[in-house]
């Protein structure tokens, strides 16, 4: 928002501008329908039988958070509306450049919260503002792609902490000689599942491998899947266990005092569909099994939405080789670094930065993608 060095901003300008995209926000926020739900949220919250039903009582206080949350982001942008309107009134005042200084940075807060507001608008799937339940798979590259594997799990792990989202590595399973051939784990926070479907995919990795005596350079991939994730599914699918094999096996990795001790994992195969869907880093058997029932149930939502469609509808995605040629973004560490998504052409030259979760330019620039696309088909 602010000038470069030697520029002046022109704040009448820019207020006026700022100001047209909050009402703009206001207006897709449906700030007054907020308020009226915001009313009855609350009298529904303070219903004295509310936990009678636990599953209700969740819905309700949840849909009251994020209703809060966007009621006070639009009131808290309107008061820094007012505030740099009377910072412009006291410059022309009293002729002090300190309160230029401070107009321009308020401007430049207001321009980096409406920016974040806006991407939301970029949202179209009902699925969108829930979590997700993502699945790494090495592909091709032999060890290196293991090891390309477990960075990305790193990556999205480093990501969803700095958006202050939870995880939950529910399964990894280690390589042969390092890394992982896959992993399963869970993000929660608003906005997960319509955040991370913008990173479905196949994902390339060229480096100089350290697993090579001749340090030649190597190119390896590993993709990754993501469904919405469901605390219950169970309105849209049945899971029998009569269709299930279900096998217990000794964890292995890293997972914490529990891992290696008994024989507390659990492997759920459904035998209808061949989904197989494992869960290791809970506590006890039975709660191995209670969330591997929820991820199972989550990708046989998924399964069924999709077949509903004459086409892989935008939940389900398009599944291609975990291989050349079918990669969404490319990660070159040698011989130059460079980090360049294939669908949208977003670029940068951290290389580390990225791998250590700075994804969020590449997730806004291929939601607006998708987000043009729909436009231009409608």
């Amino acid at each position: 928002m602010a000038g470069g060095e030697g520029e002046r901003v022109d704040l009448p300008t820019a207020i006026a501008d700022i100001g047209e995209r909050l009402e703009e926000a206001e207006r897709f926020l449906g700030l007054d329908s907020l308020k009226q739900r915001k009313e009855e949220l609350e009298t529904a919250a303070s219903a004295p039988g509310l936990w009678d039903d636990p599953d209700h009582a969740r819905e309700v206080t949840t849909e009251l958070g994020r209703v809060n949350e966007d009621i006070e982001l639009v009131v808290g942008l309107q008061g820094m509306r007012s505030d740099v309107e009377t910072l412009v009134e006291l410059m022309d005042e009293e002729d002090d450049p300190s309160l230029r200084n401070e107009a321009e940075e308020v401007l430049d807060d207001m321009h980096r919260r409406l920016s974040a507001l806006e991407l939301r608008s970029q949202f179209a799937g009902p699925y969108d503002d829930g979590d997700a339940v993502a699945e790494i798979h090495a592909g091709a590259g032999g060890t290196d792609a293991q090891d390309w594997a477990e960075m990305m799990l790193r990556m999205y792990s480093r990501w969803a902490e700095r958006r202050g989202f939870d995880i939950e590595v529910e399964e990894a399973t280690p390589g042969q000689e390092a890394g992982l051939l896959s992993s399963t784990f869970i993000v929660k926070g608003r906005y997960a599942f319509g955040m991370l479907a913008a990173e479905r995919g196949v994902h390339r990795l060229v480096r100089i491998s350290p697993f090579d005596a001749q340090h030649r350079r190597q190119t390896s991939f590993a993709s990754l899947d993501v469904v919405p994730f469901l605390e219950d599914v169970s309105g849209e699918v049945t899971i029998d266990e009569k269709d299930l094999r279900i096998d217990t096996y000794r964890s292995s990795g890293a997972g914490g005092q529990h891992v290696n001790k008994t024989d507390s994992a659990v492997r759920l195969t459904h035998l209808p569909t061949g989904i197989v869907v494992s869960c290791q880093n809970q506590r006890s058997q039975m709660q191995n099994k209670a969330k591997a029932m929820q991820v199972l149930g989550a990708r046989l939502a998924e399964r069924q939405r999709a077949e509903h469609q004459a086409t892989l509808n935008e939940l389900s995605g398009e599944r291609t080789d975990n291989a050349w040629g079918n990669q969404i973004r490319s990660y070159v560490m040698a011989p130059y670094q460079l980090v360049k998504d294939l669908r949208n052409n977003q670029e940068t030259g951290n290389v580390e930065s990225v791998l250590d979760g700075d994804l969020d330019d590449f997730i806004e620039a291929e939601l607006r993608r998708q987000a043009e696309l729909r436009r231009s088909a409608s």
